[in-house]
């Protein structure tokens, strides 16, 4: 059964009571891992960089509390980042019907409306479409998904920009070269960063959760490991209920997203 309330991976504060005390029975060989991996690293950065890699004594137990951590993440909802450009009358949309996965329908269906609202006309929302990744999406990475990210990112981080700076997405903007084009998907719509409530039974991220939750938690211990920020994607829709907020450029708080954590989280190498 899915635990409806959200955690974020990074906020051990916010990991649900039963996630915390299972943590805390694995405390000890979580920080004997992560201790020793820290001081092969810097013995290494020391060495003229010829010796073998140092193998870890503790990483049997890591691995299966690793395990053990992502099946308990299968069991939970996470607070996820998605990082867009839209109008007014998409995020109406979205606050009414939530989120659908990013299809070629789909893509048809919103530059249709672009053209009713009167943004653009109907070829160039056909150049639009022909110049789409999703023509090309060998590897299924854009289809039947929608994509997000596990940590806030601030709005000017170059991983988040061009998604901010150019409507549609990279279904839209990613494979577009026309001058003329490039420039008007920058007119349409506003910076939009959204939070969802993902359960994680909607996605296949649940081990690379669990590794994010255990690499917070060894940093509260005091160990210095690199935070396992993931990218990840639900690969069924997202009703309005998952939808937590819905941050506008322009708004109080947009430009401070991604740059104040809670007192209980530490960054990736140190407490700052």
């Amino acid at each position: 059964m899915t635990r409806a309330t959200p955690i974020d991976v990074w906020d051990i504060a916010s990991y649900d009571r039963e996630l915390r005390e299972d943590l805390d029975v694995h405390a000890e060989d979580i920080r004997n891992f992560m201790d020793t991996s820290r001081r092969h690293w810097l013995e290494r950065e020391a060495s003229d960089h010829t010796m073998p890699y140092s193998e870890n004594p503790y990483s049997g137990i890591f691995m299966a509390i690793s395990d053990h951590v992502g099946r308990l993440m299968g069991e939970r909802t996470i607070r996820a980042w998605h990082y867009t450009r839209m109008t007014d009358a998409e995020v109406a949309a979205l606050r009414r019907d939530g989120v659908h996965l990013s299809t070629m329908d789909s893509l048809r269906a919103r530059l249709a409306a672009q053209v009713a609202a009167g943004t653009f006309d109907a070829a160039t929302a056909e150049r639009l479409l022909a110049g789409s990744p999703f023509h090309h999406d060998i590897l299924g990475s854009r289809a039947n998904k929608f994509w997000m990210v596990s940590h806030p990112h601030e709005s000017d981080d170059s991983g988040v920009e061009l998604l901010l700076e150019s409507w549609g997405g990279e279904a839209v903007y990613f494979w577009q070269r026309d001058p003329e084009l490039q420039a008007l998907l920058r007119t349409i719509g506003r910076p939009r960063v959204l939070e969802f409530a993902v359960p994680m039974i909607k996605t296949w991220s649940s081990s690379a959760a669990g590794a994010a939750v255990i690499a917070a938690y060894g940093r509260s211990l005091g160990c210095r490991y690199d935070s396992k920020m993931f990218d990840l994607y639900a690969h069924q829709p997202l009703g309005a209920e998952c939808r937590l907020a819905v941050h506008s450029d322009g708004d109080t708080n947009f430009a401070g997203l991604g740059r104040t954590y809670p007192a209980s989280y530490r960054c990736n190498y140190g407490d700052s």
